[in-house]
């Protein structure tokens, strides 16, 4: 399960780094900025795509069901 001051930390961590959450049932969500995603008490809301559907829409998520959060790895430009 995932807290909220899990999620606060990375949300608001400065400078913010890119961080995928990980879904029980195997879905992931790529956070590239923090207005991407809002925290509740026990959900947080999403905007992302998924290998579903092409379009981008919102996306509810029970923190029970959060598996893990893990570090982006962005290439930077030379």
């Amino acid at each position: 399960m995932m807290t909220i001051r899990k999620l606060t930390e990375y949300l608001s961590a400065e400078p913010f780094r890119p961080f995928r959450v990980k879904m029980t049932s195997g879905e992931a969500y790529d956070i590239r900025h923090p207005e991407m995603m809002m925290v509740g008490r026990s959900s947080a809301r999403v905007y992302a795509t998924t290998k579903e559907s092409e379009h981008e829409r919102w996306h509810d998520l029970s923190m029970l069901l959060m598996e893990s959060i893990e570090p982006i790895e962005t290439s930077v430009a030379r």
